[in-house]
Formats: structure tokens, C-alpha cells, sequence
């Protein structure tokens, strides 16, 4: 408990009933709430009947509320009453990563994890979740809702952010995990204990910085399909939300850059090995598309306010080809003087062309009448697949060290 978190427990943590005199293992839950009256007790009770029925494992589930105005705090307190391994933490700020940082950070347990407090993602996979982190098999898991066989109900709104922002994170920061804001996630306990002192959003970012600061030590995320079902009720500002994710994205990059991000992990881990030159080369590129990407997306923002929207993306594409380009030439590839710099962007451009074809082929497919939030989702989309495309002619073909005629 510390006083500028205002963080206080209603009740001790009674010794789960299957605990002998051999040390129980023991899995946390946290499940963070703001201003969630409506559901907090029905959830709850259900998670408690499922944990207590199915998991073979000490649990305990944390309600962490961050900051609720409603009955929100009231109703926690009587449930850590009421039921047997259930406590409660609150928080006098707002923030779920802010809630999770306070749990996880002072948690005795083998493997902490939370959930959504809609318990949207069926509660079946729980126990594959947390499995291959108990026998040491993995560092981190999470679930996912975009594998073959995950059975997803949700609206096509919520389908294609939720897949475009993935794409951008696998196009533009290397991530290689699937699905980076499903709520349902679980982690060793020592490992995100090493993990968290570097990782800095307090809101809905967190998940996603933490996964992708594992991701850069080399740890071993495990995904499990998933069966989940939107809630219809649910409060979260999409367009806000996106936005802090795209400026999320772009810290992380820098931080990367820089080589601030690097923080000690156990010993046995090694870092992932890329192909020669990479590892350089891609923080570099990916702080530089981060913040071509911005540019490209507020300049066909604005322009698209008096101009058809083919000719908006077209123009704002070409602006940023031509400035990453010139980025990339100097930072992430290395190349000084202005010998071949013409050469250089005319076969950028072949890259913008990529880009342009995409990013043009998904406004046409988009149905008449599309609103500019709409027409902005598909070129982002668009423009992750080009941002791929573009590293890989950048790397192999444009700036190879083989060819001769590049000044170094």
C-alpha cells in the first residue's frame, strides 16, 4: 500500500483449501474496474465458480479499482467480504495499466494475469493460458481473437481497428504476436516484475509496451485461441484510444532507438537473433515510419477536408516517401553525401508506387458515402502492408552494401 496510489486491501488472502504442507502454486487475477457497478458482482461471482471449479491451482482474484465515481468501490468491498481468495485494491487515479502495475508489482504469486471485467473472452481458455507459464514453457500469455480458430462475435467497426492496429504494430515495430489488446493475458510473475519498471503508459497502451518490451528481450509469448463476445455496453473511446496507441507506438520506437529500453531479465533468456545488420537497422526504420505514418495520416486528414480522397492520399504518400526516404538513407542505412541521393529516391519511389496502389485499391473497394473515419482506417491498413513492403526494397535492393555505387 502506498500513499500516492492510495491503494488499500479490504481483507487478508485466505490459504486456498487445497494448499498442503507443499507450497501451493499460486495464480493471481486481477481484474481492473472504473465506474462498473452494473456487472462487477455477476462477473465476479462467476469467475470465482469457474476458478474454483476447474483450476487446479491456488487463485486469488484482485479487484483493482482505479478511481470509480459509482458504487463501484462498495460493491468490491463486499465481494472481498462475502467470498473466500477475492480482495480488493483501490486507486485514487484512473489508469487500467496504472491498476495492474500497482497488483503485479507487489504480487507473491507464481503467475499473475486479468481479464476484462465483462469476462467477454470465454472463461474455458483460462487454464491453457496459464499452463505452459506454471511448467516454465513460457514467459507470457495472451489471448487471441484473431487465429483461425478463435469464434469472435463483435461489430465490423471494432473487427478492423482491432486488426489494422495489430497489423501496424507487426509492420512498423516488428511485433510477432497476433492480437496485442485482447483482455485476457498472464505473465511469470518475476519475469513482468523485471519487465515493468520500463514500461511507462498507465491507460490502455500498457499491454501492448509490455508486449513489445518482452518481445526485445527475447522472452517466449504464448497465444492461445480464444471464443469471445463484444460487449455492446462497452465505454471506450475507439478514436481516442487509437490515437494514444499510435503515439504509444512511436515512444516505444524511440526508446528503442535510443537503447533505453534495454533492462535486465533472467540471464537464460536470449535476445532474438536477426539477419545481419537488422538489428540496427530496424529501430531506426521503425522510428522513422512512426512518425512518417503520423505525418501521412494528419496530411491526408487535412487535405481530404477539400480534396477527393484518391488525390488526398495520393499527395500525402508522396510527401512522406519522399521525407522517409531521405530518413532512412542518412539513419537507418548510413549513407552520407548527396552521390546518389536522386537515384536513391527515384527507386523509393517504386516503393511509394506499392504504397499508392494499395492505398488506392482499398478506397475503391470502400462502399460510396464511407466516412472520412472509415476512408482512414483503410489507409492505414493499406499503408502498414506498404510500410513492410517498403523496408524489404529498401534493405535488399536500394541501400544493399553490395551494390558498389552507395557512399558510405
Amino acid at each position: 500500500m502506498t500513499p500516492e496510489t492510495g491503494a488499500a486491501l479490504t481483507r487478508p488472502f485466505p490459504a486456498h483449501p487445497s494448499a498442503t504442507a507443499t507450497r501451493t502454486r499460486l495464480v493471481e487475477v486481477v481484474v481492473p474496474v472504473h465506474n462498473e457497478q452494473r456487472v462487477l458482482a455477476e462477473s465476479v461471482h462467476r469467475l470465482h465458480d469457474h476458478l474454483t471449479r476447474d483450476l487446479p491451482y491456488g487463485f486469488r482474484i484482485t479487484i483493482a479499482d482505479n478511481a470509480s465515481s459509482d458504487g463501484t468501490w462498495d460493491i468490491a468491498t463486499e465481494l472481498a467480504r462475502t467470498l473466500p481468495h477475492v480482495r480488493a485494491v483501490h486507486l485514487d487515479q484512473k489508469g487500467r495499466g496504472r491498476a495492474l502495475r500497482q497488483v503485479w508489482s507487489a504480487s507473491d504469486a507464481d503467475v499473475v494475469s486479468y481479464m476484462d471485467v465483462d469476462l467477454s473472452t470465454d472463461l474455458t481458455a483460462f487454464l491453457p493460458l496459464i499452463a505452459p507459464l506454471l511448467s516454465g514453457h513460457s514467459d507470457l500469455a495472451i489471448g487471441t481473437r484473431l487465429a483461425r480458430t478463435s469464434r469472435v462475435e463483435r461489430g465490423p467497426k471494432r473487427e478492423i481497428i482491432s486488426r489494422v492496429y495489430n497489423l501496424l504494430l507487426r509492420s512498423t515495430m516488428g511485433a510477432r504476436f497476433s492480437d496485442a489488446q485482447c483482455g485476457f493475458k498472464a505473465a511469470r510473475t518475476e519475469v513482468v516484475q523485471a519487465l515493468l519498471p520500463a514500461v511507462e503508459d498507465q491507460a490502455w497502451f500498457f499491454d501492448t509496451e509490455l508486449l513489445l518490451l518482452a518481445e526485445r528481450h527475447g522472452l517466449r509469448i504464448h497465444e492461445v485461441p480464444v471464443d469471445w463476445v463484444d460487449d455492446p455496453d462497452s465505454r471506450v473511446d475507439i478514436v481516442r484510444t487509437a490515437v494514444d496507441d499510435l503515439k504509444g507506438m512511436a515512444r516505444v520506437a524511440r526508446r528503442t532507438l535510443s537503447g533505453a529500453a534495454r533492462i535486465p531479465v533472467p540471464e537464460r533468456v536470449a535476445a532474438a537473433r536477426l539477419p545481419a545488420g537488422m538489428g540496427r537497422q530496424l529501430p531506426s526504420f521503425v522510428v522513422i515510419g512512426a512518425f512518417c505514418t503520423l505525418a501521412y495520416l494528419a496530411l491526408f486528414w487535412l487535405l481530404r477536408g477539400f480534396l477527393p480522397a484518391f488525390t488526398a492520399n495520393a499527395i500525402a504518400l508522396l510527401v512522406t516517401a519522399v521525407a522517409n526516404t531521405a530518413a532512412n538513407r542518412r539513419f537507418t542505412f548510413g549513407v552520407t553525401g548527396s552521390a546518389g541521393a536522386l537515384r536513391h529516391q527515384i527507386e523509393g519511389l517504386v516503393a511509394f508506387f506499392v504504397g499508392l496502389a494499395l492505398t488506392t485499391g482499398v478506397l475503391a473497394v470502400l462502399p460510396g458515402g464511407a466516412s472520412r473515419l472509415v476512408e482512414l482506417i483503410g489507409v492505414i491498413f493499406a499503408n502498414a502492408l506498404a510500410t513492410m513492403v517498403r523496408f524489404l526494397l529498401l534493405r535488399v535492393w536500394v541501400f544493399n552494401p553490395r551494390r558498389k555505387e552507395n557512399p558510405r
